[in-house]
């Protein structure tokens, strides 16, 4: 049987309000989606298992250092400095290629490449959370001989760099789970079926050809992430070849959907790979508050029933979704 994982931490951050268009909305990324996928998985007939902690290791292995730093001290240094109740960016560098700042301000815009990630008091330890579930579906599957597991990750990651939050994501799960399987696999891949395009795995991954990024997303050029996630983008230096973009036009349904599915698994057949993370958003649903996408619930089964086909060691992390009447069912 498949093995499931949550904590309850990943439940407390609550990152309330960013700001779309000039305007300030609410933050869709809510605890209430974890409470609907876990309700399902349990209907499932799964039992979520709690996460044990593997430290940061795993999670170093991904993400910088000093990135790691700010996300664990900045929301004190905010708050000693007279700073809002949120950590949010005012300020954004034109590059990170200079001397690092060390005003709290200036922290918050190198590493916040976006409004949709606030860092309150609780937000590490739900980012920490959701990493360690990812880090523990990834080693069942690596040492337990599992054939698949799920990650119910929330804060989802795959907007995540090394060193950048963005889209709701602080750690990247997706890869953290792919270099966790790469410590026996010589070859991953990960497949991201997100609504967006998943630019902080690929920016990670960019220039290696041991793990393969495929991304099946709405067109950037008229969707967030928008800088990112076209068909050109193809890998650099030892990665050239290595990652593929399958952008869709806005409104694309099931079958649009499910022919650039049958172009990835191809190529994941045609990189060899031992393992694969599915990087499982279910906000391409047509019933999503973002309405990019319009895949339907027997899309979603489809979907499955293609993945699973892969017949591979299989991860699943969570990514996005959002509340919806069918939430559950796609997942």
């Amino acid at each position: 049987m498949m093995h499931a994982y949550f904590s309850d931490d990943q439940l407390r951050h609550h990152g309330k309000t960013f700001i779309v268009a000039g305007e300030k909305k609410p933050i869709p990324e809510v605890p209430e989606r974890a409470e609907i996928l876990s309700g399902a998985v349990e209907r499932l007939g799964l039992d979520l298992h709690a996460p044990i902690d593997a430290g940061m290791d795993p999670i170093l292995a991904i993400h910088d250092a000093q990135y790691l730093t700010f996300l664990q001290t900045i929301y004190p240094e905010w708050q000693a400095a007279g700073g809002s109740e949120l950590v949010i960016p005012n300020i954004h560098p034109f590059d990170r290629n200079g001397p690092y700042p060390r005003h709290h301000a200036g922290k918050a815009g190198f590493h916040m490449g976006d409004t949709s990630c606030p860092i309150s008091a609780t937000t590490w330890q739900s980012a920490y959370a959701s990493a360690q579930t990812a880090i523990c579906a990834a080693r069942q599957v690596r040492d337990g001989n599992a054939r698949s597991a799920y990650a119910l990750c929330r804060p989802p990651g795959h907007h995540a760099s090394r060193d950048i939050a963005g889209g709701f994501c602080y750690l990247n799960n997706s890869a953290i789970a792919a270099q966790e399987l790469r410590v026996k696999y010589d070859r991953v891949a990960i497949l991201d079926v997100d609504l967006h395009h998943g630019n902080g795995t690929q920016h990670i991954f960019y220039a290696r050809d041991d793990v393969m990024t495929l991304s099946i997303h709405a067109d950037p050029r008229d969707f967030y992430p928008f800088f990112w996630g076209h068909a050109e983008e193809r890998g650099q230096d030892a990665g050239l070849g290595f990652n593929h973009n399958y952008p869709l036009p806005l409104g694309s349904g099931d079958d649009a959907f499910l022919a650039a599915l049958d172009r990835a698994l191809v190529m994941i057949d045609h990189f060899s790979a031992d393992a694969v993370v599915i990087a499982l958003g279910l906000d391409a649903s047509l019933d999503d508050p973002f309405g990019g996408l319009a895949v339907t619930p027997g899309g979603f089964a489809k979907i499955g029933e293609k993945i699973g086909g892969i017949n591979l060691p299989t991860v699943l992390v969570q990514e996005g979704g959002y509340v919806s009447n069918t939430l559950a069912e796609n997942l």
